[in-house]
């Protein structure tokens, strides 16, 4: 079953540098992979430290699981956030490219 999932988070100022370098070896990994059954990409608000990430996942199970950069991404993410993650499950109506 596909699920398309959006998380948002705000980042304390002084962790963004180190925040979005491991967002990067996520993306790292991700080209050296390459596994099936996702889309995924990370965004970064105009102010500079708030994020939104977006996962389109037809796979069975969540290839970032798979992913040892995205694990280290996680760990300790509640040490670099003012705001908490908030996953929200989208229900597509239409899409485009996607």
């Amino acid at each position: 079953m596909a699920r398309q999932v959006m998380v948002r988070y705000r980042v304390k100022p002084d962790r963004v540098f180190e925040h979005e370098a491991l967002i990067r070896e996520v993306f790292v990994e991700l080209a050296k992979t390459a596994p099936a059954g996702i889309r995924y990409g990370a965004f970064k608000q105009a102010d500079g430290v708030s994020f939104v990430h977006l996962a389109f996942i037809t796979a069975e199970r969540n290839p970032l699981d798979a992913i040892a950069a995205f694990k280290a991404f996680g760990e300790r993410i509640k040490e670099r956030c003012d705001e908490l993650p908030v996953v929200t499950d989208l229900s597509p109506i239409g899409a485009f490219g996607l």
